[in-house]
């Protein structure tokens, strides 16, 4: 009996096939596993690229989670149903990958997507999870297997602004716009405006116009349009009209910026703000508003001056601004004074730091006063300062007397009256022009902080 049992287990035939039995089962699992592993890696390869597709979609520019955002004056939850999440990642996962829908449909998926306005950032964040059907695995005793991901997107919310354009357009913006016009006007006028010598070798086109209105076309104004001679508010007014080409170009969404023109005055008898055009988003209105600029006229070449009078016009820019936001909403706009000038005030008024003479009472000639600025600055209005140089005119005799002791302090005033960064000085060789959209996209330009 023992020797039967003992032939029975040193009896090696048919060991193979019992072996191949054995193994069958875990390699077949083993090989299934890795097909349907692979079906898995291909499946999550194509949620994942539709799940990136989907929260670029979500932010887009036109997409109507950011609109709702572009309204909200408060930072929050951007509303979105759940169906619409999974109507925006079953279309990318569609448009992207239609040929393979027929296997992906047996996918069971939830999605959840999540928009956030924070900091003029909407943010979108999308997580899916699916159940894979398995095939081979099933023997081993797995059915499915999960698949999961994510992905984020953001979308900087364009900057809502509102620009004050406020130029300076009085008498001292006649002043020729470069070098070569101001030798045309000195050498225009060298025999002055009576031919004996008054007022000669002006650098200056005063615009001389009656109290009754009329012109009069001696007026070294028309002498330097006869001459052809570019003064400097030409140049300003022509800048401001360019300007409104380069906002419609650079705003990303409709009603981005808006855009008011004002001037010092359209006369000497009543220097005050003068409305060219109020803030609107019409820019060819702008444009055509700002065209008709022209230099503040006086009654004469003796007229008393004392027409520039930042303090004043400052202080009133301020208060045409009622609402001040940061930009962040079309409800919350930022509002931004553009200053374009020469920087040298003057106006009558005691509390000057260059005085003249008592024989011209308290006629005060100095550098912008920045003190004015920083209270629209204190509001949370932006200030933005394109400063046009004050040439020297070592030919003129007021200009040695009065402004040549000061002139180095005009641009340091200039520079402390912008916002930082917001700063920028044109020569009388650059163009003005030029300088005034390079400060425009400038500001337009800038990113908010976000935390």
């Amino acid at each position: 009996m023992l020797a039967k049992l003992r032939s029975i287990f040193s009896c090696t035939r048919g060991n193979f096939g019992v072996l191949t039995g054995l193994i069958m089962v875990p390699l077949i699992g083993s090989v299934g596993l890795a097909i349907d592993f692979g079906r898995a890696l291909e499946a999550k390869s194509y949620l994942d690229a539709a799940a990136d597709a989907a929260v670029l979609a979500a932010v887009s520019e036109k997409s109507a989670a950011v609109a709702k955002a572009m309204k909200m004056a408060e930072d929050g939850t951007v509303a979105i149903a759940d169906t619409e999440a999974k109507k925006i990642f079953k279309s990318q996962l569609s448009a992207r990958y239609g040929d393979n829908m027929e296997g992906l449909s047996s996918l069971l998926i939830d999605v959840k997507l999540e928009l956030v306005k924070s900091d003029g950032v909407v943010t979108s964040r999308l997580k899916y999870a699916a159940t894979l059907p398995t095939t081979f695995t099933r023997i081993l005793g797995n059915d499915e297997m999960a698949i999961s991901g994510q992905a984020t997107a953001a979308y900087l919310i364009p900057s809502f602004l509102d620009f004050y354009m406020l130029l300076d357009n009085t008498p001292s913006m006649g002043v020729g716009a470069t070098a070569d016009d101001v030798a045309k006007l000195e050498a225009a006028t060298k025999n002055g405006s009576d031919g004996k010598g008054k007022d000669a070798n002006c650098a200056f086109a005063c615009h001389i116009v009656s109290t009754s209105g009329v012109a009069d076309k001696n007026s070294y104004y028309y002498l330097a349009k006869e001459v052809g001679a570019t003064i400097r508010i030409d140049v300003v007014a022509e800048a401001v009209s360019a300007l409104m080409t380069t906002a419609q170009e650079t705003q990303t969404v409709s009603g981005q910026f808006k855009i008011g023109a004002y001037t010092f005055g359209q006369t000497s008898a009543d220097a005050q703000l003068y409305t060219v055009s109020e803030p609107t988003s019409n820019f060819t209105s702008v444009a055509k508003a700002t065209k008709m600029i022209e230099l503040m006229s006086v009654p004469s070449h003796s007229s008393p001056n004392g027409q520039t009078d930042y303090n004043e016009i400052l202080s009133k820019i301020g208060q045409k601004i009622k609402t001040v936001g940061d930009g962040s909403s079309s409800a919350d706009r930022q509002p931004i004074v553009f200053l374009v000038a020469d920087g040298v005030g003057d106006a009558y008024r005691s509390d000057c730091t260059k005085k003249l003479s008592s024989s011209n009472g308290d006629r005060c000639m100095e550098p912008l006063n920045a003190s004015h600025c920083n209270a629209l600055k204190a509001r949370g209005i932006k200030v933005a300062v394109l400063y046009t140089t004050y040439l020297p005119l070592p030919k003129d005799g007021f200009y040695k007397k009065w402004i040549a002791p000061f002139q180095k302090e005009i641009p340091t005033q200039m520079q402390s009256c912008a916002t930082e960064g917001y700063y920028f000085e044109v020569s009388p060789t650059d163009g003005i022009s030029e300088a005034m959209d390079v400060l425009f996209r400038k500001i337009v330009g800038r990113v908010r902080l976000t935390s």
